[in-house]
């Protein structure tokens, strides 16, 4: 026999036999396992534990590589926010300064309570230069907000088209911000038209009243806090 003919029967007998040590093994006693199982287990054991923690060790790495491009992105953003502010700083001011100058102007047109009978009386020597019969002149309660107050003004007059256009308009151009609101025009049995309108006025709030309103809102946030 050749020794070449010798070493594929070895290899063969030795094949077999490894095929026949994982045949009808008992998974309830690993123990009585041949060597070629058990040592199999061990190999896929030690791989999957080294797969499992080069797994859990990558995905740690990874999550902290997605925080800190996370905070990278953030830290660019606010040195962008900020970069932005200080060279826009100038610009700010100046719209700032603009805004105060055009708040002041506003509250020029806001009369003070002293000057609200004046501001009526504006209101209704408007309708009678222009012709118009007032049949109902009634000022309401002051409706007080932040740093105002609203007058509402029930109206109801009479006269032409063009009388009353032109009241409209007298009362648009008010030095104080006078509003109409609600109006509705109807035909009398004359032919002389009816206007009726609820003008609103506004007048800023004297310094005892914004004190007096703190006062009151402190007072309220206390209540709700109880």
């Amino acid at each position: 026999m050749k020794p070449s003919d010798t070493s594929r029967g070895v290899r063969a007998i030795d094949f077999t036999r490894l095929a026949q040590d994982f045949q009808g093994l008992d998974t309830s006693d690993p123990g009585v396992w041949p060597l070629a199982p058990r040592l199999a287990v061990m190999v896929g054991l030690l791989v999957a534990t080294l797969g499992a923690f080069w797994w859990f060790d990558w995905q740690e790495q990874a999550d902290t590589l997605a925080q800190r491009e996370q905070e990278e992105i953030q830290l660019r953003e606010s040195w962008v926010s900020k970069k932005k502010l200080a060279v826009n700083l100038d610009e700010h001011r100046r719209q700032l300064t603009e805004i105060d100058t055009q708040f002041g102007a506003l509250l020029k047109q806001l009369p003070n309570r002293a000057e609200m009978d004046s501001l009526l009386s504006d209101i209704n020597q408007a309708g009678l230069g222009r012709g118009l019969q007032f049949e109902l002149f009634k000022p309401g309660s002051n409706v007080v907000k932040e740093f105002y107050a609203e007058m509402p003004i029930d109206i109801r007059v009479t006269g032409a088209y063009h009388e009353l256009g032109e009241f409209v308009s007298d009362v648009a151009r008010m030095p104080r911000i006078v509003t109409l609101n609600n109006i509705a025009i109807n035909a009398d049995k004359d032919g002389r038209l009816k206007l009726e309108a609820k003008a609103i006025t506004y007048r800023y709030l004297d310094e005892g009243e914004i004190a007096k309103q703190r006062q009151e809102a402190k007072a309220a946030a206390k209540g709700k806090k109880r």
